[in-house]
């Protein structure tokens, strides 16, 4: 915090030269946020179609927009033209607009409630049970997936916009991730911090190039079911058939040094706990707890086991996440509605000098609140008419009803998110989905509550990010005006990007088969929620209750512990919902987030101090570069041109 405060106090004696906030919006400023805003929904969707699990990328959003203007901006000098100063004001626009851009790829559901509508979703759930009727599916579609996602996210978009001052300046909300990506791009544009800046562009270039190489080397070996370095057998192929291998993606290994090594280690346990031994001793239970008749797909075979018990752990974590923000929420807004002291008298006068200096650029560039109401009122009525039309299952009022809570709901969340850097928006829309099901009858109920969900966890999230941005903008000294305006484009531009993004993989690639790449683990859960909000757990199959009973009383207590424990025992704690992740998708991808981790704690002991500042810009590069080979990758599969190798790999004969 103290670092923080340092480069506050640096850039708050610039002030007064800060350009207005027309002129950090810029054309190249627009390009680069939509060049990095569809390589990053790009990577986003594969991980939210794979593993449907995703890292927090904005600090790595932030380095890649300095990257590529500082990029752009040393070929111009060299070609001998003169290019305008790029600005961190500029830097934190282009990081704002990409974000919300790629943001909506993971927070638009297409990896949960979208693909939980479609027919391979609801034919996996089993047509014969009384909570999924036959022909209660929707398949995705451009048209309709756009629709929808322009009314929910610009709603979210204007929700908390005439609450900016109160969350930003009078509750002073830390929001770690806005902070952080603050931080990031102050040190950027800070002058003696060039030298790094260079170095850190340098690694960018060197492993993107890499990752895209190795990604179009790796595509050569991948021609037929079970082939490609994916599927080398690192640890033997018994091991490999329960899916611990190393997969040689350098996606996952670039989002594992990313993510801390709490959340890698959780992955790893929970690969270890249901594919070593769970799945194998269940299995055996063929015949016994489930009939041998039964494909292992069934729900009510051992796939009802591998859905059910992910959903007692991630609503057992879920449950106790939101009632303790909920807490210190509440008692957060007491104590400030309370305190009867001004916050910045009780700092020092240097950094109060500077916090009013920001406080002031904050609130010079107002954004009118007649714009934010008329806007949000505008949408709802659209949402009202439109979205029956889309979903008839989902009757006018619920949308009504969703609309009049959604600023409440939103406050809370954001304000949760600000102390915790927690999301909490699927929880919200957990909630919705077992009010709409249990309320909307056996007919409608499945495909009434993931929309409602979709809907409420699409609005919420949305809240929850601009407040992030404007938190970064705040430390960044860039106008809530630009930062709002970045935003909608951002905003617009994903609305199209992420659902042309989803078809294109939809067609290219055999989403949702629980034996391949893209299992979207999170589209049967999700159903199945629905299901279970329809017609109670008469769904489970034999001692699948009893199971996810003692799942979901060990998610409350591994986090209890983790509260009430000292750092150095609770940090050891893993964390229930990330354990949940490999239960339905298997442990290669653990393997590879802890080999991010390993790189980065090798890293660290070899060189800390290099350490500190190249990691990001390591991650990031292995990130984009695999993730940009997706594009001609998917291309070639949709115009049915194969790999022309088949590596595979089996058993010596005895």
């Amino acid at each position: 915090m103290e670092n923080l405060r340092d480069l506050e106090i640096e850039e708050g004696k610039e002030t007064e030269m800060i350009p207005p906030w027309t002129s950090h919006i810029t054309i190249r400023g627009l390009v680069a946020s939509i060049v990095i805003g569809i390589i990053y929904s790009v990577i986003v969707m594969k991980l939210n179609l794979t593993t449907g699990f995703a890292p927090n990328f904005n600090v790595s959003a932030a380095f890649v927009a300095f990257a590529f203007i500082r990029s752009w901006t040393m070929l111009l000098h060299k070609a001998g033209f003169v290019s305008r100063p790029f600005t961190k004001q500029e830097n934190t626009v282009i990081q704002t607009c990409a974000v919300a851009c790629y943001s909506i790829a993971f927070g638009g559901g297409f990896g949960s409630y979208v693909l939980g509508l479609n027919k391979k979703t609801y034919l996996q759930a089993g047509v014969d049970t009384e909570g999924n009727p036959p022909g209660s599916y929707k398949e995705p579609a451009i048209g309709w997936l756009i629709g929808f996602l322009f009314v929910s996210n610009f709603v979210g978009l204007l929700t908390l916009v005439p609450l900016r001052k109160v969350l930003v300046i009078d509750y002073k909300l830390a929001y770690p991730s806005g902070t952080a990506t603050a931080v990031l791009i102050n040190g950027f544009h800070t002058p003696k911090k060039d030298k790094k800046a260079k170095k850190q562009i340098h690694g960018f270039v060197k492993y993107f190039s890499v990752s895209f190489l190795w990604g179009f080397f790796q595509w050569f070996y991948s021609g037929g079911k079970g082939c490609g370095f994916a599927n080398f057998p690192t640890f033997g192929l018994r091991a490999w058939k329960q899916s611990f291998n190393f997969d040689f993606s350098l996606t996952y290994i670039g989002a594992g040094m990313i993510c801390t090594h709490t959340v890698n280690l959780s992955l790893l346990f929970g690969a270890v706990l249901s594919w070593g031994l769970m799945w194998p001793l269940i299995g055996e239970q063929k015949g016994v707890w489930f009939p041998e008749t039964l494909p292992e797909s069934s729900m009510k075979s051992l796939d009802g086991y591998k859905v059910f018990i992910s959903i007692a752990l991630i609503l057992g974590d879920g449950i106790y996440n939101f009632s303790k923000t909920l807490y210190f929420t509440a008692s957060s807004i007491y104590a400030n509605l309370n305190k009867k002291t001004n916050r910045i008298s009780s700092v020092d006068d240097t950094y109060a000098l500077d916090d009013h200096q920001q406080n002031e650029l904050f609130l010079r560039d107002r954004i009118p609140l007649w714009l934010a109401c008329m806007g949000y009122m505008l949408f709802s009525v659209i949402s009202i008419i439109l979205i029956p039309q889309i979903f008839p299952q989902l009757k006018w009022y619920f949308v009504l009803v969703t609309y009049v809570l959604a600023p409440f709901l939103s406050f809370c969340n954001a304000y949760g998110a600000g102390l915790t850097d927690q999301n909490m928006a699927y929880n919200y829309g957990k909630v919705a989905l077992f009010i709409v099901a249990a309320s909307s009858g056996k007919n409608n109920g499945v495909i009434a509550a993931l929309v409602a969900c979709g809907l409420v966890k699409s609005m919420l999230s949305m809240a929850s990010n601009l407040m992030q941005d404007l938190k970064a903008g705040h430390l960044t000294l860039t106008s809530p005006r630009s930062m709002l305006l970045s935003q909608a484009i951002g905003t617009a531009i994903g609305c199209v990007v992420a659902p042309v993004t989803f078809m294109i993989f939809y067609h290219a690639f055999d989403i949702g088969n629980p034996d391949g790449e893209y299992k979207a683990p999170y589209a049967i859960i999700y159903r199945n929620l629905a299901i279970l909000g329809v017609e109670g757990f008469s769904a489970l199959p034999h001692h699948c209750l009893q199971l996810a009973y003692g799942f979901f009383a060990f998610a409350i207590l591994a986090n209890l512990v983790k509260d009430i424990s000292p750092e150095k025992v609770g940090k050891w704690m893993p964390l229930p919902i990330v354990i949940a992740v490999p239960f339905l998708v298997g442990a290669n991808f653990a393997i590879d987030m802890c080999m991010g981790s390993l790189v980065v704690f090798l890293y660290d002991r070899l060189n800390k101090r290099k350490a500190n500042f190249m990691v990001s810009a390591i991650a990031s590069g292995l990130i984009c570069g695999d993730g940009l080979w997706i594009l001609p990758a998917s291309i070639l599969a949709l115009a049915k041109v194969h790999p022309p190798i088949c590596m595979n790999f089996l058993a010596a004969k005895s």
